[in-house]
């Protein structure tokens, strides 16, 4: 009985550490590998070995959750059978040099709770297939080269609590819908070339701590409804077509938000508190 207790021990630790993740989740590894030049990959894989050694992949109960191949040397277009890793929360390429568009096909990842593709030469719209992402937390798309508007379905993703589209080539204006976004810490719209006013609609956002809109070609007046931003650390709007003749607020020129009294000039409303 010892004996068979054993054996039964044996077989169960055998299997739990030789399991590995689905046949479409490699082979979805596999053409990430493939299509990105893995070969010259900083760090490559050894798709020989076992998926749990290859760098950046974790593996949570035989499902890949993460894939993290930032500063890799990754070149090309993302394969459209990333979609097969339905279980991914968390995927972050950036600074590489991936081009192309950004693969509808990620919509399928409903899992995902950070999609990090900054830095690099992605082109085209941001999908708004992204809108069924319900789970995102973050979306880091900075410095591309996305045209396009920003997609309103954005706008219902409500846990997001980072979205930062910045140095892009951005147009049209912010959507007013933006309120709907009510975790949301960091927001980061600069160096596109967005236009219209700044919604006031902003100013629901109570949790937001950095607000980044800074060289784009917006117009009109900072909200009044600022001032109830009261975690806000960080304001950047300079180099728009802003009116630099300010709200008058308690009969002064200036718009206090938080322990800050944000100059009159537009060109230096560039703010940090201490």
């Amino acid at each position: 009985m010892k004996f068979l207790k054993l054996i039964l021990i044996c077989f169960f630790v055998t299997t739990h550490v030789f399991a590995d993740i689905s046949p479409k989740e490699k082979e979805a590894l596999v053409a990430l590998y493939n299509s990105t030049h893995g070969d010259y990959w900083n760090v490559s894989w050894d798709i020989k070995e076992p998926v749990s050694k290859w760098h950046g992949v974790i593996i949570e109960n035989n499902k890949v959750v993460e894939i993290n191949l930032e500063f890799n040397n990754l070149e090309g277009e993302l394969p459209n059978e990333l979609s097969n890793l339905i279980y991914l929360e968390r995927i972050n390429l950036g600074f590489n040099k991936l081009v192309g568009e950004l693969p509808s096909s990620l919509q399928s990842l409903t899992e995902l709770r950070y999609l990090e593709l900054f830095m690099n030469s992605f082109e085209g719209p941001i999908p708004s297939e992204y809108g069924k992402l319900k789970n995102l937390e973050s979306l880091k798309l900075y410095s591309n080269k996305l045209t396009g508007e920003i997609p309103v379905s954005l706008m219902e993703l409500t846990e997001l609590r980072e979205l930062l589209l910045g140095s892009n080539y951005l147009t049209g204006t912010i959507p007013n819908g933006i309120s709907a976004l009510k975790n949301l810490e960091k927001l980061s719209l600069m160096d596109n070339k967005l236009q219209g006013e700044i919604p006031s609609e902003i100013a629901q956002l109570s949790n937001l701590e950095e607000l980044l809109l800074s060289t784009n070609q917006l117009t009109g007046y900072l909200p009044q409804e600022f001032v109830m931003l009261t975690k806000l650390t960080t304001l950047m709007v300079s180099d728009n077509n802003l009116s630099s003749e300010y709200i008058t607020v308690s009969g002064e020129s200036t718009l206090p938000i938080g322990n800050v009294n944000l100059e009159t000039a537009a060109a230096t409303m560039d703010i940090e508190k201490e």
